[in-house]
């Protein structure tokens, strides 16, 4: 007997369509993709000091930069907050040189905002880090601009006055001063002259060729002319020298008691002789450059042939250095070629 069709039909049920399916055999939802939070700062920041190392930094830079760097890592430990290369935010930075401005001074945190952005142009060049840097949006500390005047010349005399004498010190004192303000270099080129006279290579200082190799940052040399009363002096200091104990043992130009000038001893004698000549002030390094720069466009010198004296790169170090008496050299430059005088 045929089977009647109609019993073989499934009546359909609209409620079990729309009925979910159990949670067993529901598909399982992806998981959201989660984002990287990139290498730990502390990593790059060790990494970013052997990238300094190459690029041959100053080893004073290189802390200092490393040390602004390790000042924000220790502020996000110190909040709770993300100290990966991806994690970090603009309000970050911004908190922490807050946080720096209130510990220390505008001077301090405008310094750690330059080296963080060091930092962040390293990472970002180096790709860890796929967003935009958290710089961008990030303003400078403000710092206000203080008057740095550069040495007088009775200041420059007073100096010279007390070391006049003929012990080993005085020479050298002498040399030192006289050749800062006769070229304005940076201290650490000052330190790191050597004097070899019987190996071309290594020697840095010509007395009868008033000149003097300077080491400039990066691994760059400049050979840096002095005047007569400079060449005169360290010549005065050189025959002094050859009695020294550590003359022949030390390649190194300046000497003291202990063995090496450095840095940090120049800059101790420029306080001492600073101190006895009564002068107002820190005599830094930096104040010669200022009095260099200063004297020589005063005279009427070109620019352009200072920058290639004082070694720098660029206009814009002229008149970083030069900026506090420009007024000063404008009035008399003006008085001399004053328009409305010629008619």
């Amino acid at each position: 007997m045929p089977a009647d069709p109609a019993t073989n039909v499934i009546a359909f049920d609209r409620a079990r369509r729309s009925a979910s399916p159990p949670a067993a055999q529901r598909p399982r939802a992806r998981p959201k993709p989660v984002t990287p939070g990139g290498a730990p700062l502390a990593t790059l920041i060790e990494s970013w000091r052997l990238a300094l190392e190459e690029a041959n930094k100053s080893p004073r830079t290189i802390e200092a930069y490393v040390g602004s760097a390790h000042a924000l890592l220790g502020y996000l430990r110190d909040h709770d907050l993300p100290v990966h290369a991806e994690g970090v935010e603009a309000a970050h930075v911004r908190a922490c040189l807050k946080a720096e401005l209130d510990r220390t001074s505008p001077v301090s945190a405008h310094k750690v905002y330059r080296a963080l952005n060091v930092f962040w142009k390293w990472i970002a060049d180096e790709r860890e880090r796929h967003g935009e840097s958290p710089m961008i949006n990030v303003k400078a500390p403000q710092v206000a601009t203080k008057v740095k005047p550069p040495l007088s010349e009775e200041e420059i005399a007073a100096l010279l006055k007390v070391c006049s004498g003929a012990a080993f010190a005085d020479r050298r004192d002498t040399a030192i001063i006289r050749i800062l303000v006769d070229n304005g270099m940076r201290v650490s080129g000052l330190a790191g002259l050597r004097y070899v006279p019987d190996n071309p290579e290594r020697n840095d200082v010509w007395p009868s060729r008033h000149q003097l190799r300077i080491r400039l940052k990066g691994g760059d040399e400049h050979i840096a002319p002095i005047g007569k009363r400079a060449a005169a002096a360290l010549d005065r200091y050189l025959r002094v020298r050859a009695g020294h104990r550590c003359a022949v043992e030390l390649d190194w130009l300046w000497l003291s008691p202990k063995g090496r000038l450095t840095v940090r001893g120049i800059q101790q004698m420029l306080d001492r002789r600073g101190e006895q000549a009564g002068i107002e002030g820190q005599v830094h390094p930096h104040r010669f450059r200022r009095t260099t720069a200063h004297m020589w466009l005063e005279e009427g010198g070109d620019p352009l042939d200072l920058m290639q004296v004082a070694g720098w790169r660029s206009l814009s170090m002229v008149q970083h250095y030069a900026a506090e008496k420009a007024g000063d050299r404008a009035r008399k430059v003006h008085a001399r070629l004053s328009p409305g005088d010629r008619i």
